[in-house]
């Protein structure tokens, strides 16, 4: 089997993520964790990327860095070799520690770094006693409400401004920054502001969902499965990576995204009836397929469907979405689905 396609490019920015063998723990203590901070710190100098946000799980890790150079494969096996020789070595074990090869996407500009950093340091208080693990969103969700106790808000935002395994601290004035942390990037979007009216700003853009209740995540757009970002970067990304086939397995994989308008035109195609007679009618599947496809095909936020179905509860649509990927092993759809995706392929190069 080929292996999935890593993209390196000089100043590609990336989300960088590994997790333990069988889920199982990569850090066991604090001093686990201060190990990794000192490779983190190390990667700088041996490589020359720039770290500009890191959280620290249990059992799974998360960065953004930035490779001036096109080195991405050397700094990602680098730093899980070396961290699981000297994990084996204290904790007296011996076989993998991680799960695979590391996990990578490139990220086309600013705001998909800024989305990627507020989706990265919201970990901390995505588990299930605050309430924003997925199962509880589903269920936030099938409710049509988000309502959550001003408690609960309140602890989970403490979490995550002194959550000390993150980055996010640094970059609200919670914790003094590292040297080797870079925080320009994320700090520029907010330009013309004071030291502390930024600081504001990015903490009402990364805090949002946690009083929303709903924690939208940008993994749904990705293109082939590496890349967040706009059809003409990856048309730009196709023509960069041309070369040997055999060599870059993946590439075939950076399909164009797919229209709205083509989505909707498939269903009514498949269907035998017009968008309007169907969107709105209780239980009709129509409407449910068109959505999915959006997020899925189309690379949509929910936001946009929500706009695109003429106004609804952003929620709602998270829900939507949600029950067609549980239906979708119905038999008589699923062979309606398989006719909408041939239709669809069409329009994909």
């Amino acid at each position: 089997m080929a292996r999935a396609l890593r993209i390196e490019v000089a100043g590609g920015r990336y989300h960088l993520t590994s997790r333990g063998n069988e889920r199982r723990s990569i850090y066991r203590d604090d001093q686990d964790r201060m190990h990794f901070l000192e490779l983190l710190k190390q990667l700088p100098e041996l490589f020359g990327c720039v770290v500009h946000a890191y959280v620290l799980m249990d059992n799974h890790y998360h960065l953004l860095l930035e490779t001036p150079e096109p080195n991405l494969s050397r700094v990602g096996q680098w730093l899980n070799l070396s961290y699981g020789v000297w994990f084996n070595r204290r904790h007296q074990r011996v076989g993998h520690l991680f799960q695979g090869r590391f996990k990578s996407h490139l990220i086309e500009d600013d705001l998909g770094v800024r989305e990627v950093a507020r989706y990265l340091h919201l970990n901390p208080v995505r588990v299930g006693r605050f309430g924003l693990s997925k199962s509880d969103q589903a269920r936030q969700r099938s409710a049509a409400a988000i309502q959550t106790a001003e408690k609960l808000i309140q602890e989970r935002l403490q979490l995550l401004r002194e959550y000390p395994w993150s980055s996010y601290p640094a970059y609200v004035g919670t914790a003094n920054a590292a040297s080797w942390l870079t925080t320009e990037v994320l700090g520029g979007l907010y330009d013309g502001l004071s030291t502390r009216k930024r600081m504001e700003a990015l903490r009402r853009h990364v805090e949002g969902p946690i009083r929303e209740g709903v924690v939208e995540s940008p993994w749904d757009r990705l293109i082939g499965g590496s890349v967040l970002g706009s059809e003409e970067y990856v048309n730009q990304l196709r023509r960069q990576l041309k070369g040997n086939r055999r060599e870059q397995p993946g590439v075939k994989a950076l399909e164009r995204k797919i229209r709205w308008d083509q989505i909707v035109k498939s269903v009514e195609a498949v269907k035998g009836e017009s968008w309007e007679r169907f969107r709105d009618r209780h239980g009709d599947w129509g409407r449910d397929a068109a959505l999915y496809l959006g997020r899925h095909m189309g690379r949509m936020k929910l936001g946009e469907l929500a706009t695109a179905v003429g106004g609804l509860d952003y929620a709602v649509v998270g829900t939507a979405v949600s029950r067609m990927k549980k239906r979708m092993e119905e038999g008589d759809l699923k062979r309606e689905l398989r006719k909408l995706k041939d239709k669809l392929s069409k329009f994909e190069m």
